[in-house]
Parts: C-alpha cells; structure tokens; sequence
C-alpha cells in the first residue's frame, strides 16, 4: 500500500477517524508492525469488550492497535487506565464519530492524539506533494498527468483498495461491495437504523440535490420517514464520516452557522456506487470541495471549518474559508472555456469584504490564467497538490 499523507507520533497514543476502507488499519499495521491487532469486527472480541473491557484490554500487553472502537466506546475507559497507569501505547480506529468522540473527549483528553484519515487525496498514491495549488504553476507534463488520472478520480472516487485497481470492471464490483457492506449494512447496524429502503431513498436525493441546500423536510418527504427520523439518518451519515458540510459564511462569526447546509459526499467513489445519474458539474463540485476537505482533516489547510456563500440577491460561491487573515473565495466550474461571466460573483463578494480576499476559478481546462485578477487554475492541478 502506498505512503499516506499523514504523521502519526510514535511517542503518543492515538485515536484515528476515517470512513470504512479509507486505510487506517493497512496505516497503522505498516507503521506499527510488531504491535498486537484486535479488531471488534471480531465478535468473539466484541463479546469480551462487552463483559469485560478492562480484561481484554490487560490481555492485550503494553504495545497494541483496537480496530473499531466504536462498536464499543466505553472501552476508550479502560484504554485510559492502561495509558495512565500501565505505560500502555494504544493505537484506536473508529469509522463512526456516533458516541466516540464524546466518550473519548470524557476520558482521553490529553492523553491521545486525535487524527482524521480520509480517502486519499488526488495524486496521492503517486508519492508526496509537489506543489502549492494556489501559488505555484504547474508545467504541461505534470499538469497532463494529472489530466490522465482525473476522469478516473471523479468516477470512482479515491478509496485506497479502488486505487490500486487497474480495471474499471473491478473498481465497479469493489464499489458495490463497499455499497452494499460499509455504506449500508454496517451503518444501520452501528447506527440502529432499521428502514433500509428510507436510508437509501435519502442517499439518493442527497446525491440529486448535490449543491443545494439540505431542506430536511424535502428528505422526509422523499423517503416517507418523520422529519426527526430523517434527521437522525441524515446525522448519522455525517457522522460516519460518509458525508460532511458546509455552512453559509458571514462575516460575522457569531452567525456562520444560521443559515442551510449543504452537504457532500466524502468520496466521490460513494456517489459513483449509488448509480445515479449526475450532472458533471455536479460530480466536479463534489470532487474539488472534498479534495479540500480531506487536506482540511489531514492538517494541510489551517482552518476549522469550510463554507459557502449566499447573498441576500441569490448570488453563491461554492467554497469559502479563511486562513492567516486572508478569505479564500473558490468557484467551480466544469467550462473549458472560462468567461467573466463565470467570476461574476467571485468579483461581488471581493468588493464587498473588509478582509484581504483571494479569488480563484477551477475549471476543466488544462492552462492557468486570470480574469479581474481572479486566477483560473485547471482541476487537474490539484494532483498532488497540498494548499
């Protein structure tokens, strides 16, 4: 398996988060060779964290990985015991943040280090980072390599075992699996959900309605479930880190969580096993906003959240964060040939901002340019690029 993007200490106990199949075991087995593996997978092991979560975690010695917290979280109790008094080093996964995060905030605050690990980044099986999205310009040989691979990127998304296949049948075959398994199974089970043909009707308006704005009532509506019932499925898939959000920015702090989310696939590989049709804009909007979220989660991008915009007259900028001072403001387009009507609204928001902004375009073309000094960047850039 390839090299991930992502330092996890040695010298600390750790706790990773990430969506099924997005790496953590195959990550911590290669840098932790020679620790003792348990996973709660195992039911004869989920049994015994039940009964008796201080015995199996004595059991396991002073060096070890817990795969799958989260069928357990009061384990993370014991696992503080053996760190505080057993000079344990424990290594913890967990594909569902639903009950983990707070347990583990109770109990082991200061004693491990928190990491998210998502699917990979584009490019990143390909080695380390070359170059800074915003502010380098890559050559036309990088840039058509980067070309090359993003047809397969934004079909079939970029969990680790897809990468590594070659044939696109498998990549299909594999992704329904995951389908059928992690995304559906395991989370009804995880999240005691029981309406198997409601969980996958709001999979599927949330794929038609990418972009948009969630409208909870419309989900309820389409998949015939109560509104709270819709909201605890819609929850839990954001908590199994299969989907995230972006809230509306304003410019007062205070007030950036006021108005509709919107919410993403984590992967665009989830959308591809749905076997939805999509618009292409649609399918490039959730490849480039979840290239920067994964950068986001894995430390690359110091920001604590992303968002995007809505003025009072309708007008919308697909992503906005801000980082050292400055407002980030990005519009996504799937053009080849960009205009000064596609940064229209990039160029309204900058004249209304105090704050130092910088604008930008990804569009789908292959060379670099700039309207109203807005820079025009190709998508295929952001192959192996870090931010």
């Amino acid at each position: 398996m390839f090299k991930r993007w992502i330092d996890i200490t040695h010298t600390k106990s750790a706790l990773i988060i990430g969506p099924r199949r997005s790496g953590k075991t195959t990550l911590l087995k290669a840098l932790f060779p020679d620790y003792t593996y348990v996973t709660l997978d195992n039911l004869d092991y989920l049994e015994w964290a039940a009964r008796d979560p201080k015995g199996l975690v004595d059991s396991l010695g002073q060096k070890f990985i817990l795969d799958e917290i989260q069928r357990r979280p009061q384990l993370t109790i014991a696992a503080k015991y053996a760190i505080d008094n057993q000079n344990a080093h424990i290594l913890m996964t967990g594909s569902s943040a639903a009950g983990l995060l707070d347990e583990a905030a109770d109990t082991m605050a200061g004693r491990v280090a928190l990491y998210n690990l998502p699917t990979a980044c584009f490019g990143e099986e390909q080695g380390p980072p070359t170059h800074d999205i915003f502010n380098d310009t890559l050559d036309l040989p990088r840039l058509k390599e980067g070309q090359r691979a993003l047809s397969l990127a934004l079909t079939y998304g970029q969990f680790p075992e897809v990468l590594t296949l070659q044939n696109t049948k498998e990549k299909e075959e594999l992704l329904g699996n995951y389908r059928d398994t992690y995304f559906i199974r395991d989370l009804m089970q995880l999240s005691n959900l029981e309406n198997i043909e409601g969980l996958l009707s709001i999979f599927h308006h949330l794929a038609r309605s990418l972009g948009s704005h969630l409208e909870v009532s419309n989900f309820a509506r389409e998949a015939g479930m109560s509104h709270p019932t819709t909201k605890k499925y819609l929850n839990n898939l954001y908590l199994s880190q299969l989907t995230f959000r972006l809230y509306g920015y304003h410019y007062g702090p205070a007030k950036r969580f006021l108005k509709a989310s919107k919410t993403y696939f984590a992967d665009n590989g989830i959308m591809h096993s749905l076997g939805i049709p999509l618009s292409e804009g649609q399918i490039l909007e959730n490849f480039v906003i979840a290239e920067f979220e994964k950068r986001r989660k894995l430390g690359m991008l110091s920001c604590d959240r992303l968002f995007y915009y809505k003025s009072t007259s309708g007008r919308e900028i697909d992503l906005i964060f801000e980082k050292d001072n400055v407002t980030y403001a990005i519009e996504i387009k799937a053009t080849r040939q960009p205009s000064r009507r596609d940064v229209r609204n990039l160029i309204e928001f900058s004249k209304n901002q105090k704050k130092k902004v910088k604008s930008f375009l990804f569009y789908m073309g292959d060379s670099y340019s700039e309207i109203s000094d807005i820079r025009i960047i190709p998508v295929a850039a952001l192959y192996r690029a870090r931010l």
